[in-house]
């Protein structure tokens, strides 16, 4: 199994989640479920992570989870090996319960996060397992709603004051918000089998590109490939470097070099992770075995041009390196 992408920094939000093996029961009772619920309270004191919001299904969890340490790995792998510890032990099972790694999804605070709230809170609902929202007894929205103290460990104040600085405010806003359908965008990108690593506008994407590429890519780990430039970036930088405009290195003319167009190639070959075909189109080149020619004969001149070395060096850095400018 591939490892899954895991980007990690403080202050950072996720949307967690993890299902029982074979899609198994992972809370049979009354006590798994308090059980669990204590156990994230716990956790949030002895790592210091704000818990947001959680669902318990019979078979899987929903989290929504900041780590102000950046310890998300540390966190997880706790909660998750204390309880298949506990469970097995109280029903007489052993091996593994869940059914491998949990899956995390990076989310940007300012676009997503009452969506997150909203869609885990109806879960419950949506799922046909509520006549009426807001019963369902193993969320975390009553605690949004009351007063009582057992649930004050929750992040609720935040949440509640991105509807209102005023507390009663707020609550009624959150209640207003919660009745209506989970947004299509969150339904959709969530119900996938495969689901993003990071879930943000084109800013907060630029801005993880920007500053985790360079440590998270891994062959091993394909998800990672999201992080990586576009093609579309790589032609920016390239044009930009060499003071040309896009057209001079989409085009070509038998004979005439240009060398700007060449570097393009071979660093969205480098970077951008697209496969042959797919870089061919981007740059009009007949075949795949064309940029693969180009890949080959601009690799070799690097290790004797000491020239475009310098340049291609600083296009390089200008795509993958720019968290040291932030």
């Amino acid at each position: 199994m591939s490892r899954p992408l895991r980007i990690q920094y403080p202050g950072a939000w996720y949307h967690l989640m993890n299902r029982g093996r074979r899609r198994e029961e992972i809370y049979i009772d009354k006590v798994d479920y308090i059980g669990f619920i204590e156990l994230l309270r716990e956790a949030s004191e002895v790592f210091n992570v704000c818990i947001a919001a959680y669902c318990l299904m019979s078979n899987h969890y929903h989290l929504l989870m900041q780590t102000p340490d950046g310890n998300l790995s540390r966190c997880m792998r706790h909660i998750n090996g204390v309880y298949t510890q506990r469970f097995n032990r109280r029903h007489g099972h052993d091996g593994p319960l869940f059914r491998g790694r949990y899956r995390s999804i990076l989310i940007d605070q300012d676009s997503y996060l009452l969506e997150l709230i909203r869609y885990i809170h109806r879960n419950p609902f949506e799922s046909g397992l509520e006549k009426t929202f807001g019963q369902y007894p193993w969320s975390s929205h009553k605690g949004y709603i009351s007063n009582a103290k057992k649930l004050d460990w929750l992040h609720k104040e935040f949440i509640l004051s991105m509807f209102s600085k005023d507390k009663n405010t707020g609550i009624r806003l959150y209640k207003e918000f919660v009745l209506k359908e989970s947004s299509e965008d969150i339904t959709r990108v969530l119900g996938r089998i495969r689901v993003p690593p990071v879930l943000g506008d084109d800013r907060f994407m630029k801005w993880v590109k920007e500053n985790f590429f360079n440590k998270k890519y891994d062959k091993e780990v394909p998800q990672s490939k999201s992080l990586a430039p576009s093609v579309k970036d790589i032609r920016s930088a390239v044009c930009k470097f060499y003071g040309v405009d896009e057209k001079e290195i989409l085009g070509y003319k038998r004979g005439v070099a240009n060398e700007p167009r060449k570097i393009a190639i071979y660093l969205a070959r480098r970077l951008s992770r697209d496969s042959l075909d797919e870089i061919a189109k981007a740059f009009n080149v007949g075949t795949y075995s064309s940029v693969s020619s180009v890949v080959n004969r601009i690799g070799s001149q690097l290790q004797t041009d000491s020239k475009l070395k310098k340049s291609y060096q600083q296009i390089y850095s200008s795509l993958t390196m720019r968290q040291a400018k932030t």
